[in-house]
């Protein structure tokens, strides 16, 4: 489930969160892991608004959890205990809602046998979902640090996988620019996601 160096939730955030008193704290907090559990509820097959209402839901057991108890490391890793709650959330909603009547039509058989496993469990997804808001995070937090054409280069080339040449070409630099410019980038962005994990 957890990639080997995945970064951990900061301990002193957890803290933080449970003082009830740290606005801050809770903002930082809920930034990073109100998309984290929207995104995998939706995964679990929540509409939008279910969704969102699980989201809340979770944040607020979270936050009460946290006041009335620091987190203890010793017993669970933060995310393993989040991602059974999440997935507790989930399920309850799940359970409220009316599921729809099969309509016994063969066609809608095929569609489904031909559709993909999802082969995720559900530790993978809130990992998966956190690691990436955590790049997003980090991403707006670091991109005011370069010029434009700078922070267009590496994004063009890393996160939509256009060719370097063609990218140099279009801005008008040299793909040493460019590799240069991937790599500062992608140093601070480490560093970033470092200090937030």
């Amino acid at each position: 489930m957890n990639a080997p160096d995945a970064p951990e939730t900061r301990l002193s955030l957890l803290f933080r969160v449970g003082d009830g008193d740290d606005q801050a704290a809770w903002d930082e907090f809920v930034q990073i892991y109100h998309p984290v559990i929207y995104r995998t509820a939706r995964y679990k097959g929540l509409q939008d608004a279910d969704a969102m209402d699980v989201a809340q839901t979770v944040l607020m057991s979270v936050g009460r959890a946290l006041a009335k108890r620091p987190h203890d490391p010793s017993r669970a890793r933060f995310r393993t205990w989040l991602n059974t709650v999440t997935r507790n959330a989930a399920i309850n909603a799940l359970r409220g809602k009316t599921l729809d009547r099969g309509t016994g039509d063969s066609g809608v058989q095929a569609m489904l046998n031909a559709a993909e496993a999802k082969p995720l469990d559900d530790g993978d997804v809130l990992e998966r979902e956190y690691q990436k808001e955590l790049f997003r995070t980090a991403a707006r937090l670091v991109q005011p640090e370069f010029a434009g054409d700078t922070w267009q280069a590496f994004w063009r080339t890393t996160v939509d996988g256009e060719p370097i040449a063609d990218v140099a070409l279009d801005l008008g630099k040299q793909p040493g620019s460019v590799y240069a410019a991937r790599s500062r980038i992608i140093r601070r962005l480490k560093q970033e996601i470092e200090r937030l994990g």
